[in-house]
C-alpha cells in the first residue's frame, strides 16, 4: 500500500513527535565551532591547556594550526630571501695543471690564472701580440699564476709549458712563453730557437731581472706584463731597447738612522740636557743670593 503525502506534510515538521529521553542523552548537541583568531601566544597556551586536560578545544586547535602555518610561511620566505641575496658561486680558478692541459690560448694570447690583469691590459697585450705575429710570425703567450706546486721556480714551469703546448721543435720554434708568479714575485721568459734568436740573450735577461720581478714586488702586475710585451716586441722589430724600471725607483728607504746621524743627534741632545741642568742650578741660586743680599 502506498501512502500519499501532501506538500505541506513534506515541508512542515511533524507535530507532537518527541524524541526519546535516552536518545537525547546519548547524542549531545555539538558545541559551536566558531572562534576568533587568537595571537600566537594565546593559541599555544590554549593548546597546552587542552592537551593537559585531555579535551580537544576547537579554538585551540585552530589557533595552533594558524600559528604553525604562519611559522612555516615565515621560514619559507626567509629561506627564499637568503637564497636570492646570496652571491653566486665564483667559478673555480684554474690551477697550473689546468693551464698545461688546456693548451695555448687561441686568440687572447693571455692566460690570467692569477686574476691580476685588467681588461685594458689584456686588450693591449692582445693587440700588440697579434700585430707582432702577423708581421714577424712570432707568437708571444703570457701566463700569470698565483703559486707553483709542481716546479721549483718560474723557469722550470715555463719550459714545461713550452714542451706541453708545442711538443715538437717545429711547432715551438717561433713561440715565446712569458710566466709571472705573483706569490713568489718572479717571472721567466723562454721560447723556441727562432724566438730566442729574434729577441736576443741580453733583452731576455733584462726582462727577467728588471721588468717582471721589480714591478711584481710592488704588485704592479699589469705594468709588468705590458712593459715586458713592449720590450720583447721592440727587440723583435729591431728597435732600440725601451728599458726597464730602475732599481733606484724601487729602492725602499730604511727607517734606521746611520752612525753619523746618531752621533750628531747624540751631541745635540747632550748640549741641550747640559744647558737645562745649568739653568736648573744657577737660576735658583741667583734668586736666593738676590733675596739674601736685600736683607
Amino acid at each position: 500500500m502506498e501512502t500519499l503525502l501532501s506538500p505541506s506534510t513534506l515541508f512542515t515538521p511533524l507535530r507532537g513527535l518527541r524524541r526519546p529521553a535516552l536518545a537525547a542523552a546519548a547524542t549531545p548537541r555539538p558545541a559551536a565551532a566558531a572562534c576568533a583568531l587568537k595571537k600566537p601566544q594565546a593559541g599555544l597556551a590554549a593548546a597546552a591547556a587542552s592537551s593537559s586536560h585531555g579535551v580537544g578545544d576547537p579554538c585551540a586547535v585552530g589557533g595552533r594550526s594558524w600559528v604553525s602555518f604562519l611559522h612555516h610561511g615565515l621560514a619559507a620566505a626567509a629561506l627564499s630571501l637568503a637564497i636570492s641575496l646570496a652571491p653566486a658561486p665564483a667559478p673555480a680558478a684554474a690551477s697550473e695543471f689546468d693551464v698545461l692541459n688546456d693548451g695555448p690560448p687561441v686568440d687572447s694570447y693571455v692566460v690570467d690564472d692569477a686574476g691580476v690583469l685588467s681588461r685594458v691590459t689584456k686588450s693591449d697585450v692582445k693587440r700588440l701580440a697579434r700585430d707582432l705575429e702577423a708581421r714577424k710570425n712570432i707568437r708571444l703567450n703570457f701566463i700569470t699564476v698565483r703559486k707553483l706546486t709542481s716546479k721549483a721556480d718560474a723557469f722550470e714551469y715555463a719550459d714545461q709549458v713550452l714542451e706541453k703546448w708545442y711538443p715538437t721543435i717545429e711547432e715551438g720554434s717561433n713561440k715565446g712563453i712569458i710566466v709571472l708568479v705573483t706569490s713568489q714575485k718572479e717571472g721567466a721568459v723562454t721560447g723556441g730557437p727562432a724566438f730566442i734568436q729574434a729577441v736576443g740573450e741580453q733583452i731576455l735577461d733584462a726582462t727577467v731581472s728588471e721588468n717582471l720581478p721589480v714591478l711584481a714586488t710592488d704588485e704592479k702586475y699589469n705594468e709588468a706584463i705590458f712593459s715586458t710585451a713592449r720590450r720583447l716586441a721592440a727587440a723583435i722589430d729591431g728597435l732600440p731597447d725601451t728599458g726597464g724600471p730602475s732599481f733606484k725607483e724601487n729602492k725602499r728607504e730604511s727607517n734606521f738612522k746611520t752612525k753619523e746621524e746618531t752621533e750628531e743627534k747624540r751631541g745635540q741632545f747632550t748640549l741641550v740636557v747640559g744647558g737645562l741642568l745649568v739653568i736648573a742650578f744657577v737660576v735658583p741660586m741667583a734668586q736666593y743670593y738676590a733675596y739674601v743680599s736685600k736683607k
